[in-house]
């Protein structure tokens, strides 16, 4: 059932007991709102706690209190009168479901989180859920610190890809003035989401050569094994890499963290990811989305470009001998143009 800000906000201040969460492989806005959340809620005198069902991005990992984030052990149990689950719909949040059974309240920004049996509090036009928890501390004259706000400014300008994408709408810019004033520093944030080690450059060129265009080129994918995921430390930013190639229309990165469970995320200038993403289980917005596909790297692989292709087909982007004809060029199939 959608419910209203304040309703959100009445149902936090009547909990004791607050167990926070966000969506598996998480990203800088589902680790920001909910660090902030719960540093909010414990100033208000109440128990809360965050539990993620994944490893942290280690550039993430500078965010105040990040190191109190849980990960679930089996058959572990956690004693709440609330389950608060941020940034996605409580179907993506792995194992912390399993720690208890109290009542949910689901706080999003994600267009597809279509849930009606749970009390659900969901903003499509806010850029981030951060924003959201921002204007959810004003609702509950809550006292932001900058710690908070560190959490918020992160959230949101990674999930705006610090204000290029056109999430980024006038109320984003006047919420991120006012956490630049509790004392964000947005330069030692941007450098530290930039920090790289020389592995990880390793990786970035490694995964560069599997780079592939579909369709035509109106597709471009990068693919990141289980091997080469165990060397890296993150695959923040991959994306970006390949997204802004020209002609190009949706950019996806695959990865496999584990044996026979691969993550996707997409990009787009026109088409529709979400609905994409949908088809595979996911969600997420109309130029950014993602799912986990289960089943083996070549089978992910497979199903996704025949998604992305059938659904581009639907939606007019795309012809259907191009998709008929979805010859895969590698990026060593370029040559450099000889010096004049």
């Amino acid at each position: 059932m959608k419910i209203t800000l304040p309703v959100a906000a009445s149902k936090l201040r009547e909990a004791k007991k607050i167990l926070v969460t966000a969506h598996v492989n998480p990203d800088g806005d589902a680790i920001g709102s909910t660090l902030a959340l719960m540093q909010v809620l414990r100033e208000m005198g109440k128990t809360a706690q965050v539990y993620i069902d994944d490893k942290l991005p280690k550039n993430f990992s500078v965010m105040p209190f990040a190191e109190e984030i849980r990960r679930p052990r089996e058959d572990e149990k956690f004693d709440a009168d609330l389950l608060v689950v941020l940034d996605t719909s409580p179907d993506r949040i792995g194992n912390v479901r399993n720690l208890t059974e109290a009542p949910l309240l689901n706080i999003d920004h994600h267009v597809t989180n279509k849930n009606e049996d749970i009390d659900l509090y969901i903003e499509p036009g806010a850029a981030a859920t951060c924003e959201i928890i921002f204007r959810l501390c004003k609702e509950m004259n809550a006292a932001i610190d900058k710690n908070i706000a560190v959490c918020l400014y992160t959230g949101i300008a990674t999930d705006t890809g610090f204000f290029k994408y056109s999430n980024t709408k006038p109320a984003t810019l006047r919420t991120v003035a006012d956490l630049v004033e509790l004392g964000v520093e947005p330069n030692l944030i941007s450098e530290q989401m930039e920090k790289r080690t020389f592995l990880d450059l390793k990786i970035v060129s490694a995964a560069l050569q599997t780079t592939k265009l579909y369709y035509g080129g109106k597709v471009v994918g990068m693919f990141i094994g289980e091997n080469l995921m165990r060397k890296g430390e993150t695959t923040e930013g991959l994306i970006d890499l390949i997204r802004v190639l020209e002609d190009v229309d949706v950019a996806f990165l695959l990865t496999c963290k584990e044996k026979n469970v691969c993550r996707v995320s997409m990009r787009s200038k026109a088409v529709n990811v979400s609905e994409i993403a949908k088809r595979l289980g996911g969600g997420g917005h109309v130029r950014a989305a993602g799912c986990t596909i289960y089943g083996t790297f070549d089978e992910a692989k497979n199903l996704l470009v025949r998604t992305i292709g059938g659904a581009m087909v639907e939606m007019g982007y795309l012809c259907a001998s191009d998709f008929e004809n979805r010859a895969e060029i590698s990026i060593a199939d370029f040559e450099l143009p000889e010096n004049d």
